[in-house]
């Protein structure tokens, strides 16, 4: 055997190590499964491996996160993969699992079903957010929405469907619906058409200062 054979076998063997140590890492840390849309008051949560920290708005959840709510503190979770959001009013401890969240103590004061199709919408407004508050409002719309084909046409139109079911299901002060469609827009560079959808977030959690932020950095792209 010559040294270059042995040396690539050596690589291979370390890369496999690598991968294996990546993914059991991954494994300790959670899968992403859902997102928090609403926090109200001093909410902590512990990742399976590591120390508490604030809840952030439209922070991902992980698998194995112990969310801990003191009396009157609020939290809101859409799970991804059951399309299930659940409300929590404290004092409670919740543990976050695949689909639904796993009580340790206290109970959901509300569960909404969410459409099949909003899960995976929902779950890429933290890149929608981490996005705005990266952009700000020095950003300006110089770039142009290409034109939709008829798939892309019929993709958005569902979309706002869908959009006014929501409506019509969820609290008057929940922006869930708003999330959703303004998700599916982005998706297309459709920022003319986000800026109602988010002036309604702001109008629905005018106090919302992420929502502030995604609204002026909505404009920006839209060129005003």
């Amino acid at each position: 055997m010559n040294y270059w054979t042995t040396g690539r076998r050596i690589a291979a063997t370390l890369l496999g190590i690598a991968l294996l140590l990546a993914g059991g890492a991954a494994r300790a840390q959670g899968a992403d499964t859902g997102l928090v849309n609403l926090v109200s008051g001093n909410v902590t949560y512990t990742p399976g491996s590591g120390a508490p920290s604030k809840v952030q708005a439209f922070m991902k959840v992980r698998e194995g996160d112990r969310f801990t709510l003191p009396a009157g503190a609020q939290l809101r979770i859409v799970y991804f993969e059951s399309a299930r959001q659940e409300r929590w009013v404290g004092p409670a401890v919740v543990r976050a699992a695949k689909g639904a969240s796993e009580p340790v103590s206290g109970k959901p004061a509300e569960v909404t079903t969410l459409p099949g199709s909003a899960a995976p919408r929902i779950a890429r407004v933290p890149d929608l957010f981490q996005n705005a508050r990266l952009g700000g409002i020095q950003v300006r719309g110089t770039r142009k929405a290409p034109p939709l084909n008829a798939e892309d046409q019929t993709m958005v139109s569902s979309a706002r469907v869908t959009y006014e079911q929501m409506r019509k299901d969820f609290p008057s002060d929940d922006i869930t619906p708003e999330l959703f469609l303004a998700s599916a827009l982005h998706e297309y560079m459709l920022y003319a058409e986000m800026k109602p959808v988010v002036a309604e977030m702001v109008r629905k959690q005018p106090d919302n200062e992420d929502v502030k932020t995604l609204s002026a950095w909505v404009a920006s792209r839209a060129g005003r």
